[in-house]
């Protein structure tokens, strides 16, 4: 009974936590450091010098299926006459968006956190096919022991087991196969966009918009902020015509309310909204009196700003007195015949909208029906045209070259392995050829999306989902489409 509450206790305990690390926190680095050990180099190979230096002596184990392991030792048997005796090769796969990370402190000293997260199970077949076999959610308590990371307690438990395998040469071009696969990773929906040498090769949509009805290669989908990748290339395009210049100030065309008296304001150009050193929060209702305001001098670092491209709207339509959605009409969606691309919610989308749901696949979100235009989120499109807007930058976007290298050159540095530059942020040394990734993703309540772009190459991949689990489906698309180029993608955005 003592065990059982623990449980209860423990997972209690990660619902009332509120304090989550930042991502870019050096204790969220070292746990998801830690994990990437005990899972990608013990569990994946079955190294069991890494679980005897990084399970506590103290360690126990629960799980929903398996039930409970008391100590170190027993833990450790269990993977040499299990895990390591299989007639496979198991995989374990983090879904990284879902890693939460909090810290425990006792009168304000670190002595623990708890990691908090969804993972995949995979099987490797000697012929070295590859298919999923479970999806659980894991809960885990790390300790410092004597200044050293020590996995204590460690709970798995929601597995959703896979019993069928999907025929993976199949997968992304067979309907059944495709949709069999997105049943088994709760994901409602999922639209695919691959180019190849400049020329798109396939758009595919899978699935359906809610459950019994069926998506249609012109499901309309909200793409989060996929959207600013497109106000992006509005303003570039103005300025490639003469009609504005990357540094000169905006203040002149547009200066928000709560900043007005702030000697910063006039510092802002597009060069810094496009590369995110604005000084802005994400939002301005995250902020407690929920008013803009600058968090450093523009210009001087990186953070991610969705308030910055809202302004850069703002700006753009005050300057040439058109909606957004004017001035991307002349310059993008026209000449580029992409018919059903728009900043704001039309009735006749009902029909055909990917609707947002939830982890659960069955459950879903309320639609948001946006009347007026954000320049850096809800775009409405579809996977056809948000492909041939793609193929439009792989293709040299219809600017300059001088232009076109200031959108890939570093503007800001973001960690050790990339570089944000206009509109899209940069992964670099993805191959041995030292080539570079242009990539953007879209992210909100029921909706995952994501865009890369190879120019060396002149690849680039397109995928919208309508759920709370579709980063669950990147990585296996991502592989099947760039291959290496793919592999080298995830293994810089698993750095950062």
């Amino acid at each position: 009974m003592k065990k059982y509450l623990l449980l209860i206790n423990l997972l209690l305990f990660t619902t009332l936590i509120t304090a989550q690390v930042d991502k870019s926190s050096e204790l969220y680095k070292s746990i998801k450091e830690k994990d990437s050990l005990l899972f990608n180099i013990g569990f994946n190979t079955c190294d069991i010098t890494q679980f005897k230096k990084l399970v506590s002596d103290n360690f126990e184990f629960y799980h929903d299926q398996s039930g409970i392991t008391n100590s170190k030792s027993e833990f450790i048997l269990g993977i040499e006459n299990g895990l390591c005796k299989l007639n496979y090769k198991p995989k374990r796969v983090l879904d990284e968006k879902s890693l939460e990370i909090y810290p425990l402190k006792k009168n304000g000293v670190l002595y623990g956190a708890i990691e908090t997260g969804i993972h995949s199970f995979y099987a490797i077949e000697k012929n070295k096919e590859e298919y999923l076999t479970s999806i659980a959610k894991f809960t885990h308590l790390w300790i410092l022991e004597n200044g050293n990371w020590k996995l204590n307690k460690g709970l798995s438990y929601d597995h959703r087991d896979v019993d069928k395998p999907i025929d993976r040469e199949l997968l992304f071009k067979d309907k059944d196969e495709t949709e069999k696969w997105l049943n088994q990773m709760s994901i409602p929906a999922l639209g695919i966009g691959y180019i190849e040498n400049g020329e798109i090769k396939q758009i595919s949509v899978f699935g359906e918009l809610e459950k019994g009805k069926k998506a249609p290669k012109n499901t309309i989908w909200n793409v989060a902020s996929l959207t600013k990748p497109i106000t992006a290339l509005v303003a570039l395009k103005l300025i490639d015509s003469g009609k504005l210049s990357l540094d000169e100030p905006v203040y002149k065309y547009f200066i928000d309310p709560d900043i007005i008296d702030d000697t910063n304001t006039k510092k802002l150009t597009i060069r810094i909204i496009l590369s995110h050193q604005t000084g802005f929060s994400n939002w301005r209702g995250n902020n407690k009196d929920g008013k803009l305001s600058f968090e450093f001098e523009p210009g001087t670092q990186y953070q991610y700003s969705g308030e910055g491209f809202e302004y850069l709207r703002k700006v753009l339509e005050n300057k040439f007195e058109k909606s957004i959605q004017q001035l991307a009409d002349e310059l993008i969606f026209e000449p580029l015949k992409m018919d059903n691309t728009n900043f704001v919610w039309d009735e006749q989308y009902e029909s055909n909208f990917a609707k947002w749901h939830t982890e659960k696949g069955g459950e879903k979100y309320p639609n948001l029906k946006r009347n007026y235009a954000n320049g850096a989120d809800d775009l409405l499109t579809t996977i056809e045209d948000y492909t041939i807007f793609v193929n439009y930058i792989v293709n040299g976007a219809g600017i300059s070259k001088k232009l076109l290298k200031e959108m890939v050159s570093e503007q800001v540095r973001i960690n050790d392995f990339k570089h944000f530059g206009l509109g899209w942020w940069i992964d670099e040394n993805i191959n041995s050829n030292n080539d570079f990734a242009m990539v953007h993703g879209g992210d909100d309540i029921g909706v995952h999306t994501i865009a890369f772009i190879i120019p060396k190459t002149k690849q680039g991949l397109v995928i919208f989902t309508n759920s709370d689990n579709g980063t669950g489906a990147f990585q296996e698309i991502l592989l099947k489409y760039l291959g290496e180029n793919g592999q080298g993608i995830m293994e810089v955005e698993m750095k950062r």
